[in-house]
């Protein structure tokens, strides 16, 4: 029996994920989502840090196997493929996975943030997948990314994002106006379900694969004393939607043919619609609703995606 033990510790959630390396069944997927007070928009690295460090000992306790099985620890390290990525959250997962490695003499992996969500999206399809656009849409980024498989893990390229906040960080702070709960986005969602409303004017987008959103978070506050909060939550969904796809447009020239979204705010069923209707020319996978959000199967199953491509498809 051999088990891979994936670990994840980003700014929102602890994420731990044990898989049956023979069969690749999940034999445990705990996670638990930092807790942040009303009316804040986040939590410091300093206090997402001190939850982790609680976090990870009660998620692991609760995995009902044999852990001695374990064979390969594998953990999220930094937020990217880049040099110099560093986020203080991840060296907590780090550090919680390297100490289980030493103390069953097993081996330790570590990637990237970023990879493991692109893996979470593929773990139904990473035999049939060599190189694709990725969207990596979530609370701290949004990028649009040129990948292909490499000897361990992805090579990854930006080719377009946001320069200042994210997606995820627009749906929240205007979240956080309207009262809603942080993280906003599936309250938001909850709160507009099953409802149509008025459309009101978006601006205008920008060409080109590279976008500026801090003047859309003045834009959508300034509404919120002339519309309902309904109208307001639906036309920022779609306005969002209608920017991935345009933006997805500019980056056809790459002439990728499978496309993969990505992160927290893939979640979203409005936004998931309208790229399914809308985007031509693409394979579109989607992960899971549950696995867009912050998780540790992708790292789970990074170890099995790298041998596949490394030993048994080139057999």
């Amino acid at each position: 029996m051999r088990y891979i033990l994936g670990i994840d510790t980003s700014s929102y959630t602890t994420s731990v994920a044990l898989i049956k390396e023979e069969s690749n069944e999940i034999l445990a997927d705990e996670r638990k989502v930092l807790e942040v007070k009303k009316g804040q928009k986040g939590l410091r690295q300093q206090e997402a840090v001190f939850q982790h460090l609680k976090n990870l000992p009660e998620l692991y306790e609760k995995i009902p196997y044999d852990l001695s099985n374990i064979k390969i620890v594998s953990v999220s390290s930094k937020p990217r493929n880049a040099e110099n990525s560093y986020m203080p959250v991840f060296i907590a997962g780090r550090n919680f996975g390297k100490v289980i490695s030493d103390t069953l003499n097993c081996e330790f992996l570590e990637y990237s943030h970023q990879e493991n969500h692109i893996a979470a999206s593929i773990i139904n399809n990473y035999k049939n997948i060599d190189e694709f656009l990725a969207v990596h849409i979530s609370g701290g980024t949004t990028e649009f990314l040129s990948c292909n498989k490499a000897i361990k893990g992805f090579d990854i390229k930006i080719v377009g994002g946001t320069k200042d906040i994210t997606f995820g960080q627009l749906i929240d702070r205007l979240g956080i106006m309207m009262g809603f709960i942080f993280p906003c986005g599936k309250y938001m969602e909850e709160y507009i379900k099953d409802k149509t409303f008025e459309k009101i004017t978006r601006p205008r987008l920008i060409k080109g694969s590279y976008i500026n959103l801090s003047g859309m978070e003045n834009y959508f506050g300034n509404l919120l004393n002339k519309y309902s909060k309904e109208v307001i939550i639906t036309s920022l969904f779609d306005y969002i939607a209608e920017y991935i796809v345009h933006i997805i447009s500019s980056l056809s020239h790459l002439q990728h043919k499978t496309l993969i979204i990505s992160g927290g705010v893939a979640s979203n069923s409005y936004i998931r619609n309208y790229i399914t209707k809308s985007v031509k020319g693409y394979e579109v996978l989607f992960p899971a609703v549950n696995n867009s959000s912050d998780n540790a199967l992708g790292l789970a199953y990074l170890p099995i995606i790298d041998r596949w491509h490394n030993e048994i498809k080139t057999n």
